[in-house]
């Protein structure tokens, strides 16, 4: 019996991992109508090199590659998860309010080039290289290491 059981437990832990990873692209059109939206508002629609969806253990998430360079990647649902604009600006509507006036302020001559989620909060990337963490309220705590 318990042979059986532990047998079950390594089919399903099998199956688990063999579809997580699982990427394949895709049209924009098939991309959660929230990120559409991100994307159209934000920057050329006509500019996609590609989008991709990733089938992780639980859920989805989406990426749109820019000719640009300009990596957008959006959580199962549609919602932001992170922008990377390399050396250019992140456009503005897509960072927190607060962000940018701690951004502005301390820090006159940059701009965020990436915008996104972290484990604890969030994180933005100047183009000084700086790398600055903010928590769930958009409010600084610290250097990213």
């Amino acid at each position: 019996m318990k042979k059986s059981i532990l047998m079950a437990f390594v089919a399903a832990a099998i199956s688990l991992t063999a579809c997580a990873g699982n990427e394949k692209l895709i049209t924009f059109a098939q991309l959660p109508a929230a990120a559409q939206t991100i994307v159209q508002d934000n920057f050329d629609a006509g500019n996609i090199a590609y989008v991709k969806m990733e089938n992780e253990f639980f859920g989805k998430e989406y990426e749109v590659q820019l000719n640009d360079g300009t990596e957008i990647d959006f959580e199962g649902n549609g919602s932001l998860k992170k922008v990377d604009c390399k050396l250019m600006a992140v456009p503005e509507a897509l960072v927190p309010a607060p962000v940018l006036e701690y951004v502005k302020t301390m820090f006159p001559q940059a701009f965020v080039t990436e915008w996104g989620k972290d484990d604890w909060g969030w994180k933005a990337e100047l183009n000084n290289k700086l790398e600055l963490k903010f928590n769930r309220k958009y409010e600084p705590v610290g250097l990213d290491d």
